[in-house]
């Protein structure tokens, strides 16, 4: 029996030149960061952080985010094969080479923050969680358009399935539609960055510090797990584990979440930021000359 299904033989590469080309996976990549600095850049001037601080702190999330993805997949995915030999472990160094984990990012771009607010923080009146809470707003985003990436690569897809938009990944060898669970990722990541800009945009003033950080975690994360059941092994050893290592690793960042937001309940430090007022230089009386 036959099935509705979607033939996706779309060449991951967009522009050929000899050996070399421009794939659909690094545009999209770079795409995330520029229009992750173009948000940074609206809630600055919002909220009235001085702007040279946009360089710090791209360079910072370009570290972070390539860094932490990259070692994320070697250790978490593939111990064995990365750390087992000198050929595996200067493979670490090649990103291109392919092999990257969303969850080692994540705590990377975490560690990459704390640096960042620590080092610029005080003297601009922000903290730790009034950068990650921007931080997650543009992180959605770029998530989503990573995840069209793996689409454009025929990778990180689903099990089989006879729903009439399965996709029959032709480059892959695929004969049967699987799951395009990158296109569930991509839209609920689309869906939540459009949530908190909405609520960044039109309710800032209502809700509290660590709101916007806490609400992407449970979301994120926690559809991260429900799409991991109908995902395919990434790697062969999760073939017998009940709860695959994407779903493990979403489970501490899913708890965070609701603590953060417990926190941010119980705290309520606004969401903006919020400068003390200048002191008022006392007044001086001078006694009346005699006359």
């Amino acid at each position: 029996m036959e099935f509705l299904a979607v033939h996706w033989h779309v060449d991951p590469v967009l522009i050929h030149i000899g050996d070399w080309g421009i794939r659909w996976y690094s545009l999209l990549f770079v795409g995330g960061f520029i229009l992750g600095w173009y948000l940074f850049r609206w809630f600055f001037r919002r909220e009235g952080v001085d702007e040279k601080l946009m360089d710090p702190l791209l360079y910072t999330l370009l570290i972070a985010t390539i860094v932490g993805a990259r070692l994320g997949h070697c250790l978490f995915y593939q111990p064995d094969y990365y750390l087992g030999s000198w050929k595996g472990f200067w493979e670490i160094f090649m990103p291109w080479k392919g092999g990257l984990a969303s969850h080692g990012g994540a705590i990377a771009l975490l560690l990459g923050m704390w640096w960042y607010s620590a080092h610029y923080g005080k003297k601009h009146n922000f903290d730790y969680l009034w950068i990650l809470d921007r931080l997650v707003i543009t992180v959605a985003f770029a998530g989503c358009m990573i995840r069209l990436g793996n689409l454009f690569n025929s990778e990180i897809y689903g099990d089989v399935t006879t729903l009439p938009w399965g996709f029959i990944f032709d480059l892959r060898g695929e004969t049967e539609p699987k799951h395009p669970t990158q296109i569930y990722e991509a839209l609920t990541y689309l869906l939540l960055g459009l949530g908190l800009t909405w609520v960044y945009a039109k309710k800032l003033e209502k809700v509290h510090r660590g709101f916007f950080f806490g609400t992407f975690l449970v979301v994120c994360f926690g559809m991260r797990f429900i799409i991991e059941f109908i995902k395919e092994p990434q790697v062969e050893f999760e073939q017998t584990m009940v709860l695959n290592m994407g779903q493990l690793l979403s489970i501490p960042f899913v708890l965070a979440g609701i603590a953060i937001l417990v926190y941010a309940a119980v705290k309520k430090t606004p969401a903006k930021i919020v400068r003390p007022e200048p002191q008022k230089k006392p007044e001086t009386h001078y006694a009346k000359p005699l006359n």
